[in-house]
């Protein structure tokens, strides 16, 4: 049986995460997703919207993830390629050469990520939408509102 394994967040699941797993299958009969624990990502300065707990609930219901365990630093890479008998190890093209050095103990592959979609886009477009904006919304659509309504009158 042939086992891959990959190291992520997974933070907002999106299409992008599934394309990538759908991938790292099609490599193997066996996929070990890694998801960094909370504490992890507070240590490389990352704060996650979802919980490790709800990342991993998420995850685990991927048709194309076999097990998912906890990633709580950078070297437990090593160990767990030898622990879970793992042939490949891969990762999104992001992170193109950083692992490099495990090549000697398992093939390495970099895939390309999905286009236009990831957790800091989302992020980054949720976070212009403040209270004063979704005030300005809603006075719009009453706007709009009331603009049907008078036009429905004069109509009748």
């Amino acid at each position: 049986m042939k086992k891959v394994i990959t190291y992520g967040t997974f933070d907002l699941f999106h299409i992008g995460h599934v394309r990538l797993l759908k991938r790292l299958k099609s490599y193997g009969d066996y996929l070990v997703v890694a998801i960094s624990t909370d504490e992890f990502n507070k240590l490389k300065g990352k704060e996650s919207f979802c919980s490790f707990e709800e990342r991993r609930e998420i995850v685990e219901a991927c048709k194309y993830v076999d097990e998912v365990i906890p990633e709580y630093n950078w070297e437990q890479k090593e160990l767990d390629i030898k622990k879970y008998n793992i042939d490949i190890l891969g990762m999104g093209n992001d992170w193109e050469g950083k692992f490099d050095s495990l090549k000697n103990i398992c093939e390495v592959i970099y895939l390309d990520r999905t286009e236009n979609i990831s957790t800091t886009k989302i992020k980054k477009e949720l976070s212009v939408i403040t209270p004063d904006k979704v005030k300005e919304l809603e006075i719009s659509v009453n706007n709009i509102f009331d603009i049907i309504k008078s036009i429905s009158k004069v109509n009748n």
